[in-house]
């Protein structure tokens, strides 16, 4: 059988433990943080997280695999990459009057962040990467896991897949700041909307689309479970660490 992304049962419920130890920890904020989840990942399947802003955060060099990792609050919006794309505002300023390049500077985007994990398969030589994710909210956690690229089929989305629109303006409120316009991308077959490109302030891509990423309850690739509930003392925790 050759290497996957997806952990084993067994994986998944040392990545749970892990988690929830972390939640346990006395001062701990709801979430999670990106980083502990890339280092417990990389512990449970044998890789090593990077230290860099590659699309891969943790790879398995000798298995030729490699997870990008999500971890927030429920609520939080998934940024799914800072697109900030070279000599683009010529191409900005005419899509803001012409829905022909409108269109084109959305295809641009998605080239963008397919270019961004070809790199990735490319520089680590990866066979796969998995999508590895973590969601926090009131009620627990829920973890899991989904391939969404190969060596030989890199593209995660496919430009012809998405229409784009520019968010209509809206007016600020008496003394507030005015937002923004974005660039929104639909799915053609739902209509329904994927991504918001703020490509006029801090060129973050939100990726509202990942919702339908989400895999039914009884998915051998997700795993729910309980955190922070038992908070551990200062002093709990310190004597744990010098016992």
């Amino acid at each position: 059988m050759s290497p996957s992304v997806f952990s084993s049962e067994s994986e998944l419920s040392r990545i749970a433990e892990a988690l929830a130890a972390y939640a346990r920890m006395p001062l701990t904020a709801k979430s999670i943080p990106g980083a502990w989840m890339e280092a417990v990942l990389a512990e449970v399947r044998g890789g090593e997280a990077l230290p860099t802003y590659d699309f891969v955060d943790v790879v398995k060099r000798e298995d030729k695999i490699g997870w990008q990792v999500k971890s927030t609050l429920r609520q939080t919006p998934i940024t799914w990459k800072r697109a900030k794309l070279p000599n683009i505002q010529p191409l900005i300023d005419e899509s803001l009057k012409d829905k022909d390049a409108c269109q084109e500077l959305g295809d641009a985007v998605i080239n963008f962040c397919n270019e961004h994990v070809a790199a990735s398969i490319d520089k680590y030589e990866l066979n796969e990467i998995g999508y590895s994710r973590l969601i926090v909210d009131a009620k627990g956690a829920t973890y899991f896991e989904k391939a969404i690229a190969t060596a030989d089929n890199p593209k995660v989305f496919l430009p012809e897949e998405f229409y784009w629109e520019w968010s209509k303006p809206k007016v600020a409120r008496s003394g507030g700041k005015e937002q923004l316009r974005s660039l929104h991308g639909f799915l053609r077959e739902s209509e329904n909307r994927w991504f918001a490109w703020h490509g006029l302030g801090e060129n973050q891509l939100h990726f509202t689309g990942e919702r339908f990423w989400h895999p039914p309850q009884e998915s051998d690739h997700r795993i729910s479970f309980a955190i922070g509930r038992e908070k551990l003392s200062i002093g709990e925790f310190a004597k744990r660490l010098v016992d």
